[in-house]
């Protein structure tokens, strides 16, 4: 994807391509992602990458609720979006990468406890950069903070 382009150009590229490729599961799913998309632009300046992190995660926790419910078939159908959706995120980085970052976050803040997690979150996120979970990351600085 080139630099200029959004999420959004490629998202509404992919569908014009789905469309003409009679690919219908493909079409529904990029329409709903990329009505977000547009959702969340509208309310200002929007960031792609969280409005896709949020839909995929949305799409795996009704999934696991399918399970739980006995409706495998419908499980597979939000997986399988879940699975579209995270190919237009950028890879995901390591534990040992968080790790790395939380550190240097817990040194550039001074933070000692636990109690001064809000700001090590602070720099850690800044530096993850969209790349990991939000749980990954505070799963990361409590136990930077509690060592």
């Amino acid at each position: 994807m080139p630099a200029t382009d959004t999420l959004t150009t490629q998202i509404k590229a992919d569908v014009t391509a789905a469309l003409k490729g009679g690919d219908k599961q493909r079409v529904g799913a990029l329409r709903l992602v990329l009505s977000e998309l547009l959702k969340d632009a509208k309310e200002g300046p929007g960031d792609e990458v969280a409005v896709l992190r949020r839909e995929r995660k949305r799409r795996i926790e009704a999934a696991t609720q399918f399970r739980d419910g006995g409706r495998v078939e419908l499980a597979i159908q939000e997986e399988s979006e879940a699975a579209l959706i995270e190919s237009y995120l950028p890879a995901e980085i390591t534990d040992d990468q968080i790790a790395q970052i939380v550190a240097k976050a817990i040194a550039d803040t001074g933070a000692q406890s636990v109690k001064e997690m809000g700001s090590v979150m602070a720099a850690a996120m800044e530096a993850v950069a969209g790349r990991a979970d939000g749980k990954r990351v505070s799963t990361a600085v409590k136990a930077g903070l509690s060592a």
